[in-house]
């Protein structure tokens, strides 16, 4: 048999000079089958934040909140301070307005781990533990005192005793509530909503009934301690709930991969090899703990962890809970710190900060649900 020699296949220049291919082509860039330059492509990784513009973007946001923070602290501890500055005078006025920046902190803070975390676990943007009857309870206490006890009802409910009590009950009652609901079986968003809003309006409709047989002066005395205000807030209490507020944050945020996790879903948490109930329940008391202390130390701010939440989503723009965290709890302080500026040096009204982040929570809450058209 005859050898028979195989040619090899022929290859145009172009093919193997990628820069021949096109004479407009500039070096170094490959071409495409049409002969034109192709750019090169934008480097990704894998991640919370996968491209270049995302870290960023994220990195400027965290450096413009904190910037805005600082100034806003800055603010509040200098303006109108009748007292030259660095007098002695000065730190002291200076010194009485920290106190009030400390509880804006400690606010903000525990509204927005335990509204983040608590959105992650229901599976749904629009929940918060506020909205769930949570603070219905804190009204009943609160009115319960002053119609059994008369106008020393605020004095019974008032130190460090009191203050204790008051955290542990709406834990213990937050604790039963969520893990019952979101512990099941037959857990639904829809059951979820309708025994939040029947819990709610029942112990609504408890104190406005007490409130009604209260006299007038004891009925003001009431509604100045059932309005958020930071005027108003329990300052010596500070000692107490900053660590447990501090502690409580840190272990939801050095458990944001495990809430990464829940927030894909029940399903793909099981498989995944997570505990759902578990983890669930451990998120949902972590929560209770910070509701409860925010609300005990200054009144109910219903709306204010759905606003924070919602705008560290939009500025944060990834899903690592690591990162959303400190972008949430930066944005509440802003908010919160300065409408408490805004109100009280330039309006002169600094009991009006939780009438105001009501009426701008609850309306940013309707605009998002008609936005999306659905729960």
């Amino acid at each position: 048999m005859a050898d028979v020699t195989l040619a090899p296949p022929r290859v145009s220049a172009a093919r193997l000079d990628p820069a021949s291919a096109h004479p407009d082509a500039p070096a170094g860039l490959p071409a495409g089958r049409s002969g034109r330059a192709t750019p090169p492509r934008t480097a990704r990784a894998s991640g919370p934040l996968p491209t270049a513009s995302g870290r960023r973007r994220y990195t400027l946001v965290v450096a413009g909140l904190i910037g805005l923070a600082v100034l806003i602290t800055i603010g509040s501890l200098a303006w109108a301070n009748p007292m030259p500055v660095g007098s002695p005078g000065f730190w002291l006025i200076a010194e009485m307005r920290a106190t009030n920046l400390a509880v804006i902190a400690v606010v903000a803070c525990a509204q927005a781990f335990a509204t983040v975390a608590f959105q992650t676990v229901t599976g749904n943007r629009i929940l918060t533990p506020s909205i769930m009857g949570f603070e219905s309870l804190y009204r009943v206490v609160q009115t319960a005192a002053v119609f059994v006890l008369g106008g020393t009802g605020v004095a019974a409910v008032t130190g460090l005793v009191p203050f204790l009590a008051q955290v542990a009950l709406m834990v213990a009652f937050a604790t039963l509530l969520y893990g019952w609901l979101f512990s099941g079986r037959n857990s639904s968003l829809h059951v979820t909503l309708l025994v939040g809003i029947i819990l709610g309006a029942g112990l609504g409709a408890i104190a406005t009934f007490m409130q009604r047989l209260l006299t007038p002066s004891e009925f003001d005395v009431l509604t100045a301690r059932l309005i958020g205000s930071i005027a108003t807030a329990q300052t010596s209490y500070l000692w107490v709930a900053v660590p447990i507020v501090a502690v409580v944050c840190a272990v939801l945020w050095l458990r944001s991969g495990t809430l990464n996790v829940l927030g894909l879903g029940r399903a793909a948490a099981v498989n995944l090899g997570v505990d759902h109930r578990r983890q669930t329940l451990i998120v949902l008391v972590l929560t209770a703990v910070l509701m409860a202390v925010s609300t005990a130390l200054v009144g109910p701010m219903t709306f204010l962890g759905f606003l924070v939440a919602m705008l560290a989503y939009q500025l944060s723009d990834t899903y690592c809970h690591r990162r959303i965290f400190p972008v949430a709890a930066l944005v509440g302080f802003v908010v919160l710190a300065g409408a408490h500026l805004l109100l009280k040096h330039v309006f002169y009204a600094e009991g009006s900060v939780g009438i105001i982040i009501e009426l701008v929570g609850g309306s940013f809450f309707l605009i998002h649900l008609l936005r999306k058209g659905r729960l």
